[in-house]
């Protein structure tokens, strides 16, 4: 079976199932283009692209699980927190799909269901941990790190499950599902750990020295009672 340094590979999942996922993931893609036409403007676009730098380098540490399927960090709550879940998940697909037609990094069929997995469902969950948790949590930088944290644990382990679901519609290998998922869920939540420390080191420090540039803040301190956006932690 083909092995990749990244992602799933092409001959994982059918072409049926992976022909459907590719619609979806470019139906969300057009879905978060339209949102995010909002929110970009000078302070959020140099941040997106900074975003995106840093998630293709943080991706480009990875650990095989199954043959044909590594498991990486994915940046996606760090991104969500940056600069928003609409452009957060562009800046997770545009780099999927650099990584995919520039260095070969996961199929070329299987693009739409790396997209999903990765752009849209992990970052999905993650942002809606990032709403619930900073509704109750401290909006500074100690609130934002334990957020980030939770966040990149929860939205990676999901993430991973994604393609279990893929896998389960459109598996072409022998492998059993539930081993599968007990796999991908282990080795996730280990990755998941490494991603949230990562992430909460790294909002903490934007929301110190620049809190003007962290989405999340910005967002979320709008209901709550007015406090210094710097506060200590």
């Amino acid at each position: 079976m083909e092995t990749v340094a990244m992602h799933i590979a092409n001959g994982i999942v059918n072409g049926p199932v992976s022909a459907v996922f590719l619609v979806i993931s470019a139906a969300a893609l057009a879905v978060c283009i339209w949102r995010a036409r909002a929110d970009l403007d000078d302070r959020l676009a140099p941040m997106a692209g900074l975003v995106a730098a840093f998630i293709f380098a943080v991706q480009m540490l990875n650990f095989q699980v199954l043959p044909g399927v590594s498991g990486h960090l994915l940046g996606g709550t760090l991104a969500v927190i940056l600069v928003g879940p609409w452009v957060g998940a562009l800046c997770v697909a545009t780099v999927l799909i650099v990584q995919c037609l520039l260095f070969a990094d996961g199929g070329l069929t299987a693009l739409g269901l790396n997209i999903f997995n990765m752009a849209i469902l992990g970052t999905a969950v993650a942002y809606l941990l990032v709403a619930a948790l900073l509704r109750v949590l401290p909006k500074n930088p100690a609130g934002l790190s334990t957020t980030a944290f939770i966040a990149s644990v929860v939205g990676v382990v999901v993430a991973s499950q994604g393609f279990v679901f893929q896998y389960a519609l459109g598996g072409t290998t022998d492998l059993a599902l539930g081993g599968i998922a007990g796999t991908m869920a282990g080795v996730h939540v280990l990755i998941g750990i490494g991603e949230g420390l990562i992430a909460a080191t790294t909002v903490a420090t934007v929301a110190r020295v620049r809190p003007d540039l962290v989405y999340a803040l910005r967002r979320y301190r709008k209901t709550a009672t007015p406090a210094p956006i710097g506060a200590t932690a």
